[in-house]
């Protein structure tokens, strides 16, 4: 088996046209195969001969399909309460199935975690990181950082914090009692404004759960395991308190929900988020990324839902959400309401990839909190 060990068998990733290898690298590349005589079952279909509705309505059923079948496997993985483990490259590993991504960096100084995933998974998460450790090191949970302070990527920070330990210098572990007690916990001060509350009044989050370090202003860095470590805020993306985490020797960016593979962005306009804020962040990601042969691999990217990414991905995603906010700007300097924008659909060519009709974060919501962002004086 290779360093990059593959979520699915190969006999789950089959289905239509579609085609995923992995090269020597460990790089999964996948390809669709429209019109091509020397794929089974292509001469029955002859798509580059019809015309060209019909090829689109022919592309749109075969991605609603491949969403649908996606969409099930992660529910199913939910239900079942599993934790898959994905060596990223490095030190740096993946943990896919607590709902959010969480990312583990192990080494000779303990253990390191980007985001904790939901309250119902963290005793897995737990026992999957202890298992990862295990032949690596010895050594606790020692720092846990945060995103941002959605709770689908932060409620597991009270118990997996108890479960480490800080590492403390000269006579401070002897003068305070528990100053080595639980792991310490990074996160940008926007998150520790979202997750308390003033003096006197009860915070929306248990303060076992907050930071217990933060940061202001664009970026913290450390060194833990080897390896240069950054914290890096964007201005007012996914939140107002985003961290990108960059991985320096690994090359590997932990993105949280600034970038996903399984919907729209998630723009949070009551606690700071914006359009365009979304698209810069993806812009500076881009500046930190540098593919590898054939413009594959190199730094990859981790998203905060969905499958590992590299520059590539991360190039689509946001041409994809630039094309969308261009359409509805330009909406938006014609004089249409919203009600309008909505229904002239700007998403269409991109719904059967991203969008979604029901659940948490669906396509109309997407567009509204674009147009609110883009209208916001």
């Amino acid at each position: 088996m290779s360093d990059r060990q593959v979520l699915f068998p190969s006999s789950q990733r089959r289905g239509g046209c579609a085609e995923r290898s992995e090269g020597a690298d460990g790089v999964v590349s996948s390809a669709t195969h429209f019109g091509r005589t020397d794929h089974p079952g292509a001469s029955a279909w002859r798509l580059s001969r019809l015309p060209s509705s019909a090829r689109r309505g022919i592309r749109a059923v075969f991605y609603s399909l491949l969403w649908l079948g996606l969409s099930t496997g992660l529910i199913r993985a939910q239900q079942n309460s599993e934790i898959h483990v994905l060596h990223v490259q490095g030190n740096v590993y993946m943990l896919v199935g607590a709902v959010g991504n969480i990312a583990v960096q192990a080494g000779n100084d303990g253990v390191l975690l980007v985001d904790t995933g939901a309250a119902q998974m963290t005793d897995q998460v737990l026992a999957t990181v202890k298992q990862l450790a295990k032949p690596i090191t010895n050594r606790p949970i020692r720092y846990i950082i945060n995103t941002h302070f959605h709770p689908d990527h932060t409620a597991g920070n009270e118990k997996l914090r108890a479960a480490g330990t800080t590492i403390t210098g000269g006579n401070v572990a002897g003068n305070i009692s528990d100053a080595t007690e639980g792991a310490a916990l990074f996160a940008h001060e926007n998150v520790m404004k979202r997750m308390s509350a003033p003096t006197g009044s009860e915070g929306p989050r248990p303060s076992g759960a907050w930071p217990t370090d933060t940061y202001f202003g664009d970026k913290k860095e450390f060194f833990f395991n080897g390896e240069a470590i950054q914290l890096l805020h964007p201005n007012s993306a996914h939140t107002d308190g985003d961290s990108i985490v960059f991985f320096r020797r690994s090359d590997v960016i932990s993105a949280g929900d600034i970038f996903m593979t399984t919907s729209y962005p998630i723009i949070d306009l009551r606690n700071g988020g914006s359009i365009n804020g979304v698209i810069d962040a993806l812009n500076f990601i881009l500046d930190l990324t540098i593919p590898a042969e054939k413009q594959e691999g190199g730094t990859m990217v981790i998203p905060g839902h969905g499958r590992l990414s590299d520059e590539a991905d991360v190039v689509e995603y946001r041409d994809m959400v630039t094309i969308i906010r261009d359409r509805i700007r330009d909406m938006i300097k014609k004089g249409m309401t919203l009600e309008q924008v909505k229904a002239a659909k700007p998403t269409r060519d991109y719904d059967p990839i991203y969008g979604s009709t029901s659940g948490f974060w669906t396509t109309d919501m997407f567009v509204e909190a674009v147009y609110k962002s883009l209208s916001a004086k």
